[in-house]
């Protein structure tokens, strides 16, 4: 038998660069179980409903704000350090087709700590749906895949080592999910500190949330906290925002 080569796409060469850095990454991946049911009761209220995505970006944003730690990044240049970030920007993976191919791409929302759930969900759909030529972080992220190689590798280690510029290309955490499709994501590869992910909510309202973590900048113990305090955000400022806004 005998096949063909098939040249890598845009969409793959950006996967193939994300991963090459990723894979330098130390990430751990922590879950708790937890029962959310009063969220998806208050969400049921809203007309039109929030994301699921747009519901745990803000709950994971606030609880940045409580904890400084969930702000910081290793960065290796001028010296290797921690650098902690005045905000969070979340980047958000999504779905696309380009070319008749998909891909992901990856979006980002500045403080959403500071946004009705109502606008981050907007602002998603907008990622998920707008044309890919209509989104500034797409339309850089098609044009970065087209330099050689030889180049864009060093540019990469760059952004990502420059705080400056990782906070405004790459985002402080990160957030991919694909739980509407009956699966969910165990260890999701990642170059950021902190990454969430969520599994299928049950009807009772339980679900399985990991947060994969970047070990030189975080321990275990304070993940294990966080994601109690990520559920205690959920049922009370998350529900009190959708009660009031819905």
């Amino acid at each position: 038998m005998k096949g063909y080569s098939i040249p890598l796409s845009a969409q793959r060469r950006f996967i193939c660069d994300l991963l090459h850095f990723s894979t330098g990454v130390p990430t751990v991946p922590v879950q708790r179980r937890m029962q959310i049911a009063a969220v998806v009761a208050a969400r049921t209220t809203c007309d039109p409903r929030p994301s699921w995505p747009a519901v745990f970006t803000k709950a994971f944003a606030l609880l940045a704000k409580e904890m400084p730690e969930l702000r910081r990044a290793y960065i290796k240049l001028p010296w290797p350090r921690l650098y902690q970030y005045p905000i969070s920007v979340a980047g958000i993976a999504v779905e696309r087709e380009y070319l008749g191919e998909r891909g992901v791409f990856i979006g980002r929302i500045t403080d959403p700590a500071e946004m009705p759930v109502k606008e981050i969900s907007r602002r998603i759909e907008r990622l998920a749906k707008s044309p890919i030529e209509e989104i500034k972080a797409f339309r850089r992220a098609l044009r970065f895949t087209r330099i050689p190689r030889l180049l864009r590798r060093p540019l990469w280690w760059l952004g990502l080592n420059l705080p400056r510029s990782r906070g405004n290309l790459f985002g402080t955490f990160s957030v991919t999910v694909y739980s509407s499709l009956g699966a969910e994501s165990l260890h999701p590869l990642t170059p950021l500190t902190c990454t969430l992910t969520y599994g299928i909510i049950a009807p009772d309202g339980s679900v399985d949330v990991r947060l994969v973590y970047d070990h030189r900048v975080l321990d275990g113990a304070i993940v294990a906290r966080a994601l109690a305090r990520l559920e205690a955000i959920l049922n009370s400022e998350i529900v009190g925002e959708l009660a009031f806004s819905c």
